[in-house]
């Protein structure tokens, strides 16, 4: 069976969708639905069934995800000609805090921001740049009424983020055709929660090895987040390992194998030649645009450092077409 890594080596956009649950096989005419055709990613184009997809490392989530827009719910979370734009940026982290969000923010609403709230006030800044309303918080009492925004941003939320009733408020979000953003340790949180990792493109972080120089390399030049960069240019991240890695997404950024092959005597060794960073996918009817760039400080400030205005313009322009303002996932 053909891997997922395999076919990642392509360089081209995977064009799959998944619809796994028990019994259910994708192959031929019993894929040819407007689910999608449930191949080119993870099983070689081979029958592939429930049961068996486990053998290449995909997990079924249980829901519809893929490239797919059959996937996508139009059922008013999705921003439509004429609205207000507004996002919410969620921070809260139960664990290991980033210094790029700083000291932890205070309850309800739109507290005031300190000085080293640096992610929240520049993201806040960059939103408004384009007409768009961004609320923040990092209180669980606060993370309701999900419906008025048309997307969510996880802003290096980390660990148990949400508790049993902020879990579900996001669950029916984005089944209602919601937005949702992942940025950086977005990955490292809700381990026990598969429904969440299947958001995440069917992926979490592992571990990383220090924040270093590396080499970015375009993967898909069609995307309105990436059509603009050229085919390789210079970071400056932690470049998070990944268990699982994703599958059925749209991949559009990885790193090169220099840069993604550590050399660490133990830990993670990184994933080589096909090393993603940046990726989209449909998934239980919303739209899931995910980065796992962003540790630096200085790419949220105005300190110089190699790549920040690509990094600003692939994540503002990620957040828009998750938003549906701008077409999404370009395959």
């Amino acid at each position: 069976m053909k891997s997922l890594k395999s076919i990642l080596s392509t360089g081209t956009a995977i064009a799959a969708t998944a619809v796994l649950s028990a019994g259910l096989v994708f192959a031929g005419t019993a894929a040819a639905d407007s689910r999608g055709h449930g191949h080119g990613n993870g099983n070689g184009n081979k029958p592939t069934t429930a049961d068996s997809i486990y053998l290449d490392e995909i997990k079924d989530y249980g829901v519809c995800r893929g490239t797919d827009a059959a996937c996508y719910n139009e059922w008013g979370n999705g921003w439509k000609e004429g609205e207000p734009k507004r996002i919410l940026i969620w921070s809260r982290t139960a664990g290991p805090r980033h210094a790029h969000l700083g000291t932890p923010l205070g309850p309800g609403l739109n507290p005031p921001l300190n000085a080293d709230n640096v992610a929240q006030a520049s993201l806040k800044a960059w939103a408004a740049e384009r007409g768009i309303q961004a609320d923040y918080t990092e209180d669980l009492a606060s993370f309701s009424r999900l419906n008025s925004y048309q997307a969510v941003v996880f802003l290096g939320s980390n660990r148990d983020t949400l508790d049993d009733p902020a879990q579900t408020n996001l669950m029916q979000y984005v089944r209602g055709g919601g937005g949702f953003v992942g940025v950086h340790n977005a990955f490292g949180a809700e381990y026990h929660w598969e429904w969440y990792e299947g958001l995440l493109g069917g992926a979490n972080f592992y571990d990383h090895a220090p924040n270093r120089p590396g080499t970015i390399e375009t993967i898909n030049k069609k995307d309105v987040s990436t059509n603009f960069m050229p085919r390789k240019w210079g970071f400056t991240d932690e470049w998070y390992n990944l268990v699982p890695y994703p599958s059925y997404v749209n991949v559009l950024l990885e790193v090169d194998p220099k840069t993604s092959l550590n050399g660490r005597a133990t830990g993670h060794p990184g994933h080589g030649e096909q090393h993603a960073v940046s990726w989209c996918q449909y998934y239980d009817g919303g739209k899931s645009w995910l980065t796992t760039l962003g540790h630096d400080v200085a790419v949220w400030t105005d300190a110089p450092i190699a790549g920040d205005d690509l990094f600003k313009e692939h994540l503002m322009s990620g957040l828009e077409s998750a938003m549906g303002i701008k077409p999404f996932c370009a395959v």
